[in-house]
């Protein structure tokens, strides 16, 4: 027999509870009890009444009911719709209408907020009238207006572009050392103001000046490359060049020996196979002996206390280049331009991270035709853009007159099949017309 069956005299009736039902002696929560009446009452309204799937209209109990909602409950019709439920709402609004549309329930149920439904006969009245409250469809739109941005502003985040991780393809590496790659950099970018030198120690210079510093580095690079020695070598003579020449006066006659013997210590600090003193003598046509060779490197040592270890823009250029996903060609066409600026002395002002980073993206703009900077370069390198604008224009400037003149040894150099003949590529010009910062 079914316990749910009127004229059943042992029938177990189930109570209404804020939130449950009570079957038995099983309590679950407060206890509202209901006559005969109000059962078969809400039962024909609920089976006759269509109720809307969202709508919940609290209505107080009879007078002489103590348990159940009371009337200064809140009307769930008019409580706020949180974003998240606007989101279910919008995804799921059409699926339970249709679903609720067909079921007919016998026995009051509990809505998703977890309270009890309570409808009289003027309510249900009220509602088969009107179906569709005014203030559900105005909710319901504007959930939809709050959503719009959200799925606009997700949009704009899938399509930023990501960060590379450039380490990950070197993981197994060992000599990538991609454990102790940025400890190592960060070291790099904590001592490199440790190798640069003021812009003004020509100053302190009796008898020489920047015109000839410049027509000494431009000869050095062409000594490098007729040795055929190792990039880094050339950025560490520069650098001992400049520092040795910010703390000592030299004579005019005595530059090319400063040169010379700067040479041979990154060598000897940089390359497998050094060039003996007798070759450096050679090419500067026996204008020093082998003794002043060795004395001024003396000199040279202790007035650097043999601090050969300085970051210089070669350790930078390399890592900039790997956050660019460089090709050859962008590579050779980035040592073209800050071998450029090693020859200039205004460029002195800058930091080796920044001449490294500037070189990489002014040859960006040069083989792209326009302004790049990823965000990878952006993180890799601590720079943005407007921090390389004024460095690059400067650059751009050097690869318009690099093959005028009488400096000319880094133009003829990277004119050369070894060098993809990257000299000859036409300058960005239109960085010239860039704002600056």
């Amino acid at each position: 027999m079914n316990v749910f069956d009127e004229n059943n005299p042992n029938m177990t009736r189930p109570t209404i509870l804020q939130g449950g039902l009570e079957m038995g002696d099983k309590k679950f929560g407060q206890e509202v009890r209901h006559s005969r009446r109000a059962l078969s009452v809400l039962s024909q309204n609920l089976v006759g009444g269509q109720a809307h799937p969202y709508v919940v209209n609290k209505r107080g109990l009879p007078a002489g009911n103590d348990g159940g909602c009371r009337d200064n409950q809140v009307n769930l019709a008019h409580r706020p719709i949180t974003r998240k439920f606007a989101a279910q709402l919008s995804s799921t609004n059409q699926h339970r209408h249709q679903e609720i549309k067909k079921q007919k329930p016998s026995v009051p149920s509990t809505n998703r907020f977890g309270d009890c439904i309570f409808k009289d006969e003027e309510d249900v009245k009220e509602h088969s009238e009107n179906p569709v409250p005014m203030s559900l469809e105005q909710t319901e739109t504007s959930a939809e207006e709050e959503l719009n941005p959200m799925e606009v502003e997700m949009e704009d985040i899938i399509e930023e572009e990501p960060i590379i991780n450039i380490d990950g393809p070197d993981a197994k590496n060992p000599l990538a050392v991609v454990d102790y790659i940025d400890d190592m950099f960060a070291y790099y970018r904590r001592m490199e103001s440790f190798s640069c030198v003021s812009t003004e120690y020509m100053g302190q210079q009796f008898d020489i000046n920047e015109k000839m510093r410049a027509i000494l580095i431009d000869w050095l690079i062409e000594v490098h490359d007729k040795f055929d020695l190792l990039k880094e070598t050339l950025f560490l003579t520069v650098n001992i060049i400049d520092r040795f020449l910010s703390q000592q006066t030299v004579i005019r006659k005595k530059l090319q020996l400063v040169g010379l013997v700067a040479m041979l210590l990154a060598c000897k600090y940089e390359e497998v196979s050094v060039p003996v003193v007798g070759d450096l003598i050679l090419i500067s046509d026996k204008a020093y002996n082998r003794k002043e060779v060795i004395e001024m490197e003396t000199l040279m040592l202790n007035k650097l206390q043999f601090n050969m270890s300085l970051p210089t823009p070669y350790v930078f250029i390399q890592r900039f280049l790997k956050a660019a996903q460089s090709d050859k060609k962008l590579e050779m066409l980035s040592f073209f331009l800050i071998e450029l600026s090693l020859v200039e002395y205004e460029m002195l002002k800058f930091p080796p991270s920044l001449l490294a980073a500037a070189a990489i993206y002014t040859a960006q703009c040069t083989m792209y035709g326009f302004r790049q900077w990823s965000r990878t370069c952006e993180w890799y390198s601590n720079y943005i853009e407007d921090q390389l604008l004024e460095c690059s224009k400067l650059m751009v400037g050097f690869h318009q007159k690099a093959g005028t003149g009488k400096l000319t040894g880094v133009y003829r150099k990277y004119n050369a099949s070894k060098f993809g003949y990257v000299s000859k590529c036409e300058p960005a010009t239109f960085l010239l017309e860039a704002q600056l910062p």
